[in-house]
């Protein structure tokens, strides 16, 4: 059985994940530590509960999610695993970095491309990857069918979604993202968001104002 592990980072508040599994072996996805202290966080956390990290993963690229990179990279011997729609959304880093006055270690760049229909595992679990664009060009979300969970970063959130207007972004893109791939999965999947609460397919379905309803939102 999977246990989730999120950790609240950064000045942008975005959640990491560390996902393991009865063999010690787990995955982090989006490590968005941006100091030694929070790096230590992870490292900690890891070390605690002696586990072996056998996958690093983002879900996008934006700069909030990808801090961490390079110290995971480094740490663990991982290569950065993505979708090569998002390596101009990662390339774009350090312009943002700069843009918002924020430090940044470079993130190395991606060792592995994943695409939807392909799958990632650690230990006895198995993660199977949806493409999600809108948010970001090479968005992509990670699902447990057994559990009915969903990592799915800046796709939705509690009653709202990941903004559209940063570069690559098309609202009309996640709507359709949201409703074919998201919603498709069922009422009861837990969805663990890139930023805030979770939620599940079936409160968003009833509650969330933005899709299919405005084309502007604030996010």
């Amino acid at each position: 059985m999977i246990q989730i592990q999120s950790f609240t980072l950064n000045p942008f508040q975005e959640n990491t994940f560390i996902l393991h599994d009865e063999t010690h072996e787990c995955v982090i996805i989006d490590p968005g530590c941006y100091d030694q202290r929070e790096q230590t966080m992870l490292t900690q956390f890891i070390e605690d509960n002696g586990l072996k990290p056998v996958h690093l993963l983002n879900t996008h690229c934006h700069i909030d999610h990808v801090f961490g990179n390079r110290f995971i990279s480094n740490t663990y011997d991982l290569p950065l695993a993505t979708h090569t729609l998002d390596v101009p959304t990662l390339n774009l880093s350090v312009q943002a970095a700069k843009l918002y006055g924020l430090n940044y270690d470079t993130s190395p760049e991606p060792g592995v491309f994943l695409e939807e229909g392909e799958q990632v595992s650690f230990g006895n679990s198995t993660l199977d990857i949806l493409f999600v664009p809108g948010h970001a060009p090479g968005h992509i979300a990670f699902v447990h069918h057994e559990q009915q969970f969903v990592i799915n970063g800046d796709v939705l959130f509690q009653n709202s979604i990941g903004r559209t207007d940063l570069p690559g972004g098309d609202f009309n893109t996640l709507a359709k993202s949201i409703k074919d791939k998201m919603f498709a999965l069922g009422d009861d999947y837990t969805v663990y968001c890139g930023h805030g609460p979770t939620t599940t397919i079936g409160h968003e379905k009833l509650n969330n104002p933005f899709v299919g309803i405005n084309s502007s939102y604030a996010q």
